[in-house]
Parts: C-alpha cells; structure tokens; sequence
C-alpha cells in the first residue's frame, strides 16, 4: 500500500511533469522521503534542488515559459513557502501555469502558534489561482487534479499545502460516498476559438484597415507561421512586446522588434500613425506608448479575459488561443496589394539597426555595454537560449538581441524582479540540455543570489549533453538601471549610498568552481571574448568592465525625461560630467546615424528609379 506522498509524486507524473524544483525541510520531510524512493527505484521525477526556494519558484515559472509545461516546485513550510512568493508572483504575473508543492506542519497544529505553523492558504491566497490544504487521503486526487487543471487553464500559479502527517498517511483512493470527489489526470484542451460571427466582425476591421500594426506578446507562442501569415494579408508591420521577441523571426524585414523604453523609433512611428491595431497573447503594460484614443480601431485575442481591453479601449475583444484563432480568421481576410505600408516599416527598420550598430560602436572612457550585446547577436549560435534580467541588461537585449528562428529567450516580465536571468537560464538549460544557454544579468542582480546558481550549475552541468553555458555579468559597481531611473523619472541625483555594488571578481569566483573566467575591460577585445567563450565546450563567464552612464536611450527622448535628467545633474548627481559627456556622445551619434540612414535609404530608391 501506497501512502499519500506516493500517490501525489506518481499523480503530477500523470500530468506529465517529469522535471521538479526543490528544498527540503521537515515540513515536507515525508514528501521528500517518497521522492528519494521513488528515484532510488528508478521511477522518480527528475528533482532539481538549487540553493534557495526563491530560485526553485523561479526555474519552475521559467521552465514553464520555456517548454508550455506546468512549472512544479517543492518547499517545506512557513519560511521555504515564504522564500517562493517571489517566483510564484513571477509566474501570476506573467501568465504561466506552476504548481507550487507546499509542506506544512501537521493537522492537529493548525491555529495552535506552533513553531513554522503559519496560515498559509491565506498567505497564498493573493498569487495562486487554487490553494487548497489537503486533510485526507481521500481528498487528495481531487486536490492534485484541480491544481493542475486550474493551473493550466488560468494560466497561474496553483498551491497544494501537503501536512506532514497527511503526507505519510495510508493512501485510500476516494469512493463514492457523499462529500468524496472522484477526479481524472486529464488536461482541458485550451485551444479556444471564438464564434464564427466575431471572427467575421474582426475580419471586417482588419480588411478595412490601410495601417495595420500587429502587437504579439509571449501568449502568441506556438502561433508564429500564423501571425506571419496575418501579417501578409493585411500588410501589417509587428511590433513584439518584449516577452514575445522570439515569437516573430528578426529577420523578417517589417518586424520593427519592441516598443517603448527598451523599443524601435520604427515601433514608435508605427503607433503613431496606424489606423488598426491587432494585439495577440500581450498585456503590454505602456500605455503611453499606444495609439492615441480614437486614433485605431483594435481588437485584442487572448487566453485572459480579465487582461483584454485594459491598455486602450479595443472595438472587439476575442476570448481564444491565438494560434487557434487566426487560423479560423484568416480565410475571412482579404488578401491586400498595397505594400506602402509595410514596405515603409521595413525602411525604417534598416535605419534603425544601422543606429543600433553606431550606439554601439561609440567609444565611452570605460567598455560600451551596449558593444558587448551588438558583438554577442553576431555570433549567436542556432538554437540559442538568451536570458536578460531586469536592469540595463533588458535595455541592451531589447535594441541589439535578434533572435532568429528556433531561437528563444525571455524574462521576467511584468514582475521585473531582479536576479530571475540566471534561474531561467539554468531551468532553460535541464529543459534544453543540448542547446548553448546564454545568461546576461548586471553584478547587483548577480550578487543577489545569482552567485549561488553558479554552484547549482556545477552539481548538474555533467548531466548535460552540451555543457555550453554562458553567463555575461555587466560589471559596473552600480545599480545602474535604478540610478538613471533616479534621474529621469524623478529628477533626484544619484545616491552612491543606495547605488554603489561592491566590486568583486566575477571571473575569479568562476574559476574558483573549475570554470573558465575571462575579463573584459576593452572594447577591441569584445569579439574575441565572444569568440573564446562560444568555443569553450563547458562554463564561461565573462566579467565585463563596462561604463554605468551610457543612457539607456529610448527611441524617443520625452520633455519629462530631459527636464528630470537636467534637474537631477543640478542636484549635484555625483557622476555628473559622466554622464553629461556620455549622453552627449550617445544624442550625437543618434542624429548622425539618422542622417546617414536617411542618405542610404535615399540612394536605395534612386538606384530603384534608375
């Protein structure tokens, strides 16, 4: 016989979860003691336990994002709940379906102030769209089903709070008596198709529309032939939120990549001037940044209802699958023949990326962090996995990352928590063994717990088929994507008491654990650092010595942002001429590339008249 322990490991295995992410503890002791069973006799789940429970939460909500599988993590009671609300809002806020596995002490300490003794559906009760404690054996299939299916629906975090002497107790598999639910291990498809009539009605739009814009998020994945397709019809331009750059080919012409701070000035132009706007599997949270009211007829698809509507008041929402649902509507589209449009979008984008390669070529008195991202998308490999966090490290991926087709990357989205690059980088890696893994994240999110996932990489990197694994650390001795904010949103001087980050030897630390460490300080050594690293058939981190004042400029400099940069260097903002003389440098090479790109466009069409 069987005990409740045993049957929840062999359940979630009917789900199709073969990979978890986990700590122990005692309150999960018994749970913990039926997966080393299980492994021991070969029909265990694969578990991964990295070096804090924050760091599991997060794996879990990156390997969901990076394989449409349900996330699993595992942490005994009170504190390792607690540590996995991060990760755990991570995943609400992003959308992605992860079970959390929580220990808890046993029945009869319930509301008795025990020690590790918390209410922890309540503490849940925020991020998880199911929390459920399970009392009895026979609740638990119930309990395990509806979490996994409401966490796959609702595309959320689910908790399953296991007691610890529930966990050890005798199975019994639920009869039919009153009160006893009897469940099934079936997922619910969610490829969700509107009515045929609203699908006609968003056809009408989109045919009668002369400036299409397509906006694809994270929740278009799986749909990109699909929105390609789209895109042709209605001579659409696609811009993609960040979350869904690996959704649309960089090497589609008329894909103008983000919008925004981290976007295109051709996204931007776009916005401003479209007439209809198709939003697909996005929450795209800048408003300011969409159409003006009244400007484009919209319409939005998406798997959130709750999510639609919200950023620009659309004519026509559809509840559906994105893939799903444009495959029912493009035979109602109208297959148009002025290209001007898009034709135009593509323009603007060859001028862009020419801008791109001059901010990057600029030379600062300290290593351009934006050359190192410009030289790493030259040699990205087939198949790459890019991670970014959520510093500067998101700027420099959004203006010079290009991911082509079969390539993938992300981030933690809407959260924005720091550190999350280096715990999807190594989810992404169990998940893609064979694939080379690439982790950028600035010092102050690596010195949060991101150094602790170098250990966890080791105890596994042999499990690897490609041991290939690279982590960019960008080495500035700042929080640097707080400083600017400091400067342009509140027009306050940066604050070296809450900015400065403690230098350390990132490269030494990796050498201290058998990796390979290489430090680069100038930019003619960038490609050949790149180079060295992608040939390197193991761990590689490369420490880059790289300027904290090179702005991270957004395609459009509003009066608000120039007005508090002013006002905060009048403050007396410690690194003042820096960041005057790098601003100014990187404001001049933005006009001249304009001006040169304008010239090669210009010759382009006379050559074409001629």
């Amino acid at each position: 016989m069987t005990n409740v322990s045993d049957f929840v490991i062999d359940r979630i295995q009917q789900w199709g979860v073969t990979r978890v992410f986990g700590f122990p503890g005692d309150g999960i002791g018994e749970f913990d003691g039926a997966l080393g069973r299980a492994d021991r006799q070969g029909e265990g789940l694969k578990y991964v336990r990295p070096t804090h429970e924050e760091i599991c939460a997060l794996m879990a909500t990156a390997h969901a994002k990076f394989t449409g599988e349900v996330g699993v993590c595992i942490a005994t009671s009170s504190p390792g709940g607690f540590h996995m609300l991060n990760g755990l809002y991570d995943a609400k806020m992003d959308n992605q379906p992860v079970v959390a596995i929580v220990g808890q002490q046993g029945l009869n300490s319930l509301g008795t102030f025990t020690q590790q003794e918390n209410n922890l559906e309540r503490t849940f009760a925020d991020v998880a769209c199911y929390v459920q404690t399970i009392v009895s054996p026979e609740q638990a299939q119930a309990v395990v089903d509806t979490a996994f299916r409401t966490a796959r629906t609702r595309l959320a975090p689910a908790v399953i709070i296991l007691p610890h002497d529930v966990q050890g107790m005798d199975m019994q598999q639920p009869g039919r008596e009153h009160w006893v639910s009897r469940s099934s291990a079936v997922a619910p498809s969610t490829a969700i198709t509107p009515p045929d009539e609203e699908l006609k009605k968003a056809a009408a739009i989109l045919n009668a529309g002369k400036k299409v814009v397509l906006m694809v998020g994270h929740g278009a994945n799986g749909a990109t032939d699909e929105v390609l397709k789209v895109a042709e019809l209605t001579g659409a331009g696609i811009i993609t939120a960040l979350r869904g750059k690996q959704v649309v080919p960089s090497d589609v012409p008329y894909h103008t990549q983000q919008l925004g701070l981290l976007g295109s000035r051709p996204s931007l132009e776009m916005i401003k001037d479209c007439d209809t706007l198709l939003l697909l599997g996005t929450n795209y949270p800048y408003a300011q940044f969409l159409p003006k009211t009244g400007q484009a007829r919209a319409i939005q698809v998406d798997l959130k209802p709750e999510q639609m509507g919200l950023r620009y008041p659309t004519e026509l929402n559809l509840w559906g699958d994105v893939k799903a649902t444009l495959t029912a509507l493009m035979p109602y589209l109208e297959a148009t023949t002025d290209l001007e449009w898009q034709q135009g979008v593509s323009r603007g984008m060859v001028e862009w990326e020419q801008e791109m390669t001059a901010q990057a070529e600029t030379e600062y008195e300290k290593l351009n962090p934006r050359l190192v991202f410009h030289e790493l998308n030259r040699r990205l490999p087939p198949q790459s996995i890019v991670t970014c966090d959520a510093g500067t490290t998101a700027d420099w991926y959004g203006h010079h990352i290009r991911l082509r087709r079969g390539m993938m990357g992300d981030l933690s989205g809407l959260l924005a928590t720091m550190l999350a690059a280096m715990p999807y980088a190594t989810a992404a890696k169990f998940a893609y063994p064979e694939r080379p893994v690439i982790c950028t994240i600035g010092d102050g999110a690596f010195q949060m717990l991101g150094m602790n996932e170098l250990i966890t990489i080791k105890k596994y990197m042999d499990g690897w088929d490609n041991p290939q694994f690279i982590i960019l650390v960008l080495h500035n001795d700042d929080l640097e994507q707080v400083s600017w904010e400091m400067r342009t949103e509140d027009g306050n001087p940066l604050w070296d008491g809450s900015q400065d980050v403690q230098s350390v030897d990132y490269a030494g630390y990796a050498e201290l654990l058998g990796f390979k460490g290489i430090r680069l300080k100038k930019g003619d050594d960038v490609g050949a650092a790149w180079d060295e690293a992608f040939a390197h058939r193991g761990v590689t981190l490369i420490d880059a010595y790289t300027s904290k004042n090179v702005p991270p400029l957004p395609a459009h400099i509003s009066l608000e942002y120039a007005v508090n940069t002013a006002k905060a260097l009048l403050k007396g903002d410690p690194e003042e001429g820096n960041v005057i003389v790098d601003s100014a440098k990187a404001l001049v090479t933005e006009g001249v590339s304009r001006v040169k790109g304008a010239l090669h466009i210009g010759q382009d069409e006379k050559e074409k008249d001629e």
